[in-house]
């Protein structure tokens, strides 16, 4: 495919191109233009706010990897080799490799690493909109999802997920966005509903500031020295940590990352019947040996169906998604940009009059 440019310079608008070999798509309004790779998981490469030409999503060294560039020796690293940072959806097993009915997954395996197919539902100067699927290829699952830009609005995201088996399916499911530097420094804030934060059970990095075992309210929590710690507050890389925390008890599902010198945020709402956890991964200059070699800046906020750190995890834990057969969940989630935070939170909504539900497939 060659590069096709919209005709229109203002308003909504979608080009379609190549990048490194991946089928690309941007959708643009006026204030927002959003990169994605239909053919690598539908990940969101790019969404930058054009007023301050600032993108608030994290980019990976050594980045979005040609297609066909790497060889990954085990599943445990193919989502990391050919991980360019940005925003992933997560399914079925969301976090660690396990084995899940004779089905090896991998890290953050199976959609992530799967080109999607599409289809541009419309391309006006009133709206920009794009379906994307892919069919799972070790688990009988089945995912589309469809990108809608308004004017003057943020990216609606409405998805339908089917288990096309004919038996009862376990998942773990989640969107992986992961934001750092230009936006991301030690004047950005995490602002959630009122929730819980566990903390892991045992040290996953040498470079933990968090204390392991806990069970407490948002947002400060024990740290390995006897300090309380305040997660909402993001230190500066000079932290030198790395941790995994899950916020839950959600009665809202949305979160805002504000940085207070810009005066700008980024807000992410769903429904949090659907995710009920916020997986919170804090990379302040921590992550030792691959594949960043304490070089990377980031955080990901991250919600998910399920805890704790894979598909086998969850199914022990119940924290699973089930779905029978021929079963079908739809659900919708918005990502907007955030100026002022007293108008967020006075008109902040659920980002559909639609609840999410599950229904037989028809």
């Amino acid at each position: 495919m060659g590069s096709i440019q919209p005709s229109r310079k203002r308003g909504c608008r979608i080009s379609e191109f190549l990048y490194l070999g991946y089928e690309a798509l941007t959708l643009e309004n006026d204030e927002l233009s959003i990169t994605l790779l239909p053919g690598k998981g539908s990940d969101i490469i790019r969404f930058i706010f054009k007023p301050l030409d600032l993108d608030f999503l994290w980019r990976s060294e050594p980045g979005l990897q040609r297609l066909g560039a790497v060889k990954s020796p085990t599943l445990a690293s193919a989502f990391l080799d050919y991980y360019p940072g940005g925003w992933q959806e997560i399914l079925p097993n969301f976090g660690d490799p396990c084995i899940y009915k004779g089905a090896h997954l991998g890290l953050h395996d199976e959609v992530s690493l799967l080109p999607w197919s599409y289809q541009i539902l419309q391309d006006s100067s009133n709206c920009a909109s794009v379906r994307v699927e892919v069919r799972c290829v070790r688990t009988p699952f089945r995912l589309s999802k469809t990108f809608t830009l308004h004017c003057g609005r943020g990216l609606e995201i409405s998805e339908h997920l089917w288990n096309e088996s004919a038996e009862e399916m376990d998942c773990s499911w989640g969107h992986h966005p992961a934001f750092g530097a230009p936006f991301l420094s030690e004047r950005c804030r995490v602002f959630v509903p009122q929730c819980e934060v566990m903390t892991q059970k045992e040290y996953v990095s040498p470079n933990s500031r968090i204390a392991p075992k806990q069970d407490c309210e948002w947002p400060n929590v024990r740290g390995k020295d006897g300090n309380i710690l305040d997660l909402s507050r993001i230190p500066e890389i000079g932290a030198h940590s790395h941790d995994m925390a899950y916020l839950h008890q959600f009665h809202e599902g949305w979160y805002v990352l504000f940085n207070e010198d810009r005066n700008v945020g980024f807000a992410l709402s769903w429904d949090p019947k659907i995710f009920k956890y916020l997986w919170f991964w804090q990379v302040y200059g921590g992550w030792s040996g691959y594949p960043w070699y304490g070089m990377s800046y980031n955080v990901g906020l991250e919600p998910c169906t399920s805890s704790p750190n894979s598909l086998a995890d969850a199914v022990e834990a119940g924290t699973q998604i089930k779905l029978g057969p021929g079963q079908t969940i739809e659900t919708s989630l918005c990502a907007e940009v955030v100026l002022k935070l007293d108008d967020f939170f006075e008109t902040r909504t659920m980002p559909t009059d639609k609840p999410s539900r599950i229904k037989p497939h028809s």
